[in-house]
C-alpha cells in the first residue's frame, strides 16, 4: 500500500497565522510521513499545549494532545505499551524546554525509539508573545521590556550530551530539506531529536524569515559520529554571534534502544501480550 501526502490531509482549517513558519513544518512532516510509506492506523503524533501542539488536530494520524511539556512522557508510554508504532512526539520551545525540560533530559539518556520534533520559535506564541527559553539575549518581549537577561538554552549541545543519539537542526522556511531531515530521524533507531526554527511572523519580530535566511547553512562534510565536532557546531552560531546558523544533522550515532532491552518486552509487545496468564496472587498475598 503506498501513500501521498494527501492521505494525511484533514477537514479542519487550520488555526495558524497566516505566513506562520508551522506551514512550512507541517507539510515537511507529512511528506516524510508519506515518502517513508508509514500507514495512518500505525502512526502517532502526539504534544503538549501551544501553537505547535495543534499539529495533531491537523495530520489525518492517530493523536495525543497532552499537557503543557508532557508529549514526551505519553509518547513514550505509547511506544512501550505497542513497540510496532511510529510514535512521533511534537511541541514548542516553551512547551519542550521549559515546562517540559525534565522529560526531554530523562528521555534522551533512555534513547527510546521515537522521534522528537521541536518547533522552535524562540517566543512564547500562544500567549501572545512573552520571553521563552531559547529567545535571545536583550530580546524585548511583553515578560521582558528590558530586554531578555538570561542566557538562551541550547537545545542541541543538551541533547548531543544527554544521550540523544540523532540530533538535527531545521529551518520551516526550507521543507524540502526539512522532509528529508525527518525521514532519516523517523528511520533512524532510537531517539532521534530535530530542532525546527518556525519564524512566529505575528510575536517574533527579530527571528523572521529575512534574518534566517542571511545566516542560515548547510552542513556539508560534517562527521556526524565525532561528538566533539557536533558540540562545536552547535555553539556556532553564538561564537560568531550569530552571523552563521547551521542547519543539518550534527549527531548520529548507534545505540541499543530502551525497548529492545527490556526482556518483558524484547520479543513481543505488550499490546500483543495476554494478560489473563500473569499471576497476580504472589502479588495480592503481599500487599494484605
Amino acid at each position: 500500500m503506498t501513500t501521498t501526502i494527501k492521505d494525511f490531509d484533514v477537514k479542519e482549517k487550520i488555526q495558524w497565522c497566516p505566513g506562520c513558519g508551522n506551514y512550512g513544518l507541517i507539510t515537511a512532516l507529512k511528506g516524510a510521513i508519506a515518502d517513508l510509506g508509514l500507514l495512518q492506523h500505525e502512526t502517532v503524533i502526539t504534544s503538549g499545549i501551544g501553537c505547535s501542539s495543534k499539529l495533531p488536530h491537523y495530520v489525518d494520524t492517530y493523536g495525543f494532545e497532552s499537557i503543557h511539556g508532557r508529549s514526551l512522557p505519553v509518547a513514550s508510554a505509547i511506544k512501550l505499551a505497542n513497540t510496532k508504532l511510529n510514535v512521533i512526539a511534537v511541541g514548542g520551545d516553551g512547551d519542550g524546554y521549559g515546562i517540559g525540560v525534565q522529560h526531554f533530559v530523562h528521555i534522551m539518556r533512555r534513547n527510546y525509539n521515537l522521534t522528537y520534533v521541536v518547533h522552535d520559535n524562540q517566543i512564547y506564541g500562544l500567549t501572545t508573545g512573552q520571553a521563552s527559553p531559547t529567545s535571545l539575549l536583550g530580546m524585548k518581549t511583553k515578560t521582558t521590556p528590558w530586554g531578555v537577561i538570561e542566557q538562551p538554552f541550547r537545545p542541541l549541545a543538551v541533547a548531543i550530551n544527554g544521550g540523544a543519539t540523532f540530533v538535527a537542526r531545521g529551518y520551516a522556511g526550507d521543507p524540502v530539506h526539512l522532509k528529508e531531515l525527518f525521514k532519516e530521524a523517523i528511520q533512524h533507531k532510537g531517539f532521534a531529536f530535530v530542532d525546527v526554527f518556525q519564524p512566529c511572523v505575528t510575536f517574533n519580530k527579530i527571528n523572521t524569515y529575512p534574518w534566517f535566511q542571511e545566516r542560515i547553512y548547510k552542513l556539508e562534510g560534517h562527521n556526524v559520529e565525532d561528538k566533539w565536532a557536533a558540540l562545536k557546531k552547535a555553539y556556532e552560531d553564538e561564537e560568531t554571534d550569530y552571523k552563521k546558523v547551521p542547519i543539518g544533522v550534527f549527531y548520529k550515532v548507534n545505540r541499543p534502544t530502551y525497548e529492545e532491552q527490556l526482556p518483558q518486552i524484547k520479543e513481543k509487545a505488550l499490546v500483543d501480550q495476554k494478560i489473563g496468564e500473569v499471576d497476580l496472587s504472589g502479588a495480592y498475598k503481599e500487599l494484605k
